[in-house]
């Protein structure tokens, strides 16, 4: 049965394999920078349409929506025309809402504009996640970690962008979607090609035991996603509110966690390659859970600090990990198993700040943050048997 990679008998040259590499790395790079710039631009447009704050969070939720409603259906259909394909033509439609967000004329059209960018952001993150399965398919080395963060520098870069003197909002937009239309037109002659069985599996939609595993795998990236989302919103809050920081402290939360992210991913390959798969997943969600905890044991700004720093360096291998095992999953097309466990993923991203706060509301956000932690190491301890047959 198909496993998302190529067989022994069609194994591409080296040298291909390589200029794969480079282009998939290209292809995170650039969505990270469009992802990036988006919420660069958030502050404009509440100027532009002169928004609540309520009303901006509808804009914010169009993006998510438009991911979440169209993610099963960009699944089938990348499957259908092969990642390649998808890539350079989803890429042109990433690249021109991008553009026209700075450009819409009043606020209705910019919701409808952000509608159509979610949903080209999730199919391009779904294209390249197969792409980067395949890289790593034909590699005697692990990669998957490096490429996501790559994304993490390509936001980095996005948003480095917007603080340039004088750069317009859409001069911003401009630079930023030339980048990704680029890299989309580009994409062709240096991708791989999806396995065939991959075609036959998509026909008949999986059978019934691939669907549970997919189930499984995306309930545990749901949680793991829970806890990355909750960090991300929450961080800068706990370090003002409970460990009571200075003022010029609060943003080195984000900064800790963010840090803690990017090391982890830029290591996260060699410490795969060196102990394995299931190991890296325990170790990472443990190291996650223990940082967290530390934050809610320890309300001190630089232990918090420290503790935040220790969860990313845990958190920041989790998907990677389990994108690559969905695109192993027996009988399904891995577009389709990519797709279903972004889109349980993306929920767990949305919904882990909106349930930290909800918590903290009754019982207060270092209650909360404990609560993370055992979320994590709940993924630390039954994450290794929804991946063990992939990875």
């Amino acid at each position: 049965m198909s496993t998302g990679m190529q067989d022994a008998s069609s194994v591409p040259h080296p040298a291909r394999v390589h200029r794969a590499t480079r282009a998939t790395m290209a292809q995170f790079f650039v969505n990270g920078a469009t992802f990036a710039t988006w919420g660069v631009l958030i502050p404009s447009v509440k100027e532009r349409f002169a928004l609540s704050d309520a009303v901006l969070s509808l804009a914010m939720l169009a993006v998510a929506a438009g991911a979440l409603l169209t993610m099963g259906q960009s699944g089938k259909w990348i499957a259908r025309v092969g990642s390649a394909t998808a890539l350079r033509q989803v890429g042109i439609l990433y690249a021109a809402t991008l553009l026209l967000i700075p450009l819409a004329p009043q606020f209705w059209m910019l919701v409808a504009l952000l509608l159509v960018f979610g949903s080209a952001m999730a199919a391009f993150d779904v294209a390249m996640s197969v792409q980067a399965a395949l890289v790593e398919g034909q590699r005697t080395r692990p990669i998957m970690s490096t490429l996501h963060a790559m994304f993490s520098i390509g936001g980095i870069a996005g948003s480095a962008l917007g603080a340039v003197p004088g750069l317009s909002p859409l001069a911003h937009a401009a630079l930023v979607g030339t980048g990704t239309l680029a890299v989309a037109l580009s994409i062709g002659p240096f991708a791989l090609p999806d396995d065939a069985g991959d075609t036959a599996a998509a026909a008949h939609g999986g059978d019934r035991s691939a669907r549970r595993m997919v189930l499984v795998l995306g309930g545990i990236a749901f949680l793991a996603l829970v806890c990355e989302g909750g960090m991300y919103d929450w961080a800068a809050v706990y370090m003002r509110d409970v460990a009571q920081s200075p003022a010029a402290w609060v943003s080195y939360s984000y900064a800790a966690f963010s840090t803690g992210m990017a090391l982890g991913r830029l290591s996260g390959d060699r410490i795969r390659e060196r102990i394995g798969g299931l190991r890296t997943l325990a170790w990472s969600g443990t190291a996650g859970a223990t940082g967290i905890a530390l934050a809610a044991a320890w309300p001190d700004p630089l232990v918090t600090m420290a503790g935040l720093l220790l969860g990313g360096l845990g958190i920041a291998n989790l998907m990677p990990i389990f994108f690559l095992a969905a695109a192993r999953v027996p009988g399904m097309a891995a577009a389709e198993s990519i797709a279903a466990v972004a889109r349980f993923a993306y929920v767990g991203l949305l919904l882990g700040p909106v349930a930290i706060g909800g918590v903290a509301e009754h019982l207060g956000l270092q209650i909360s943050f404990a609560g993370v932690a055992l979320v994590m190491l709940g993924v630390a301890l039954f994450g290794g048997k929804a991946v063990r047959r992939f990875i």
